[in-house]
């Protein structure tokens, strides 16, 4: 419900979100978590892309010998190819040279690879390594699939599905968050535009007002129009340029214009002012009503 004028906020509404029971989520700044098959993946998603902690889809496999698993699979030869085909694709900056002398000795017994040691040697951003509470060894989605693969097909497709999942979630609130900006842009709108509306619309003047004897016919169609006199007005906005009419909306426009010919016509007629200004009062009210409803006449602004 809104009082008076005041906009309303996503606070003032109280919006009821249907959980996804089969995702289990946490948000952590830019870290979320997926649970597949009882094993908890962080996901970081930076400034454009997502990536998956390979430490943790490691400890789905062995969970005191997750750094052993992840030097084992970057021995292998296809997993070189695989970083560094990934790199040329979307890196500009990675070092190809470098990762040609990584590719001849892959495969060889004494070949040892380190996250650390590829990262810094080829200039990699396929695979990130995070220190702290969330840390550890993290892989681009594409790259991170294929060691879930290397892990066990089964449990890369249930990645694969949890992870879906978690961007279809994701796409859910963006989409209801997008949608609530706009009906609440629509809703302020409204409501800012009922006020100025209202305050278009003459107030009806009163006997004492009505009694009065105005200097000028312009005056007189000032009062039943706006409440005042082109002499008020200045007193009231002493900075304001041009006059009162300058100042007027189309709509205001419009009824004076009416208000004009309508005075002429009464005047013809033999009506006194007061008469006369209280007629013009309550036509201004009318006609005011109906134009500020009129959407024909916003298409002319």
């Amino acid at each position: 419900m809104v009082f008076g004028f005041g906009l309303i906020t996503p606070d003032s509404l109280e919006l009821k979100v249907v959980a996804f029971d089969r995702l289990k989520t946490y948000n952590m700044s830019k870290n979320k978590i997926i649970d597949v098959k009882g094993t908890e993946i962080t996901i970081y998603k930076n400034d454009v892309d997502d990536y998956i902690s390979i430490t943790d889809i490691a400890r789905y496999k062995d969970s005191a010998n997750m750094d052993t698993i992840i030097q084992n699979w970057l021995r292998n030869r296809n997993t070189i190819e695989l970083l560094g085909f990934w790199e040329q694709m979307y890196n500009p900056d990675f070092k190809p040279l470098e990762f040609e002398g990584f590719r001849k000795q892959a495969g060889l017994n004494s070949f040892v690879l380190t996250p650390k040691r590829w990262i810094e040697t080829t200039n990699a951003i396929g695979i990130i390594s995070k220190s702290g509470r969330y840390g550890g060894t993290f892989a681009h989605k594409d790259i991170a699939f294929e060691f879930a693969s290397w892990i066990s097909i089964e449990f890369k497709l249930y990645v694969i599905k949890e992870f879906q999942r978690l961007k279809e979630d994701e796409n859910n609130r963006q989409k209801l968050d997008w949608n609530l900006q706009r009906t609440l842009s629509k809703v302020n709108y409204s409501i800012h535009t009922d006020a100025i509306k209202e305050r278009l619309i003459p107030e009806k003047l009163t006997p004492k007002q009505t009694s009065l004897v105005y200097s000028s016919e312009a005056d007189l169609l000032n009062m039943a129009l706006f409440g005042k006199t082109a002499a008020d007005w200045r007193t009231e906005n002493p900075d304001a340029k041009g006059n009162i009419r300058d100042q007027a909306t189309l709509e205001q426009l419009v009824v004076l214009s009416n208000l004009e010919s309508i005075n002429a016509v009464l005047i013809r007629q033999g009506l006194e002012q007061g008469e006369r200004l209280t007629q013009l009062n309550q036509i201004a009210i009318t006609q005011m009503t109906s134009l500020v409803k009129n959407a024909n006449l916003k298409k002319l602004k």
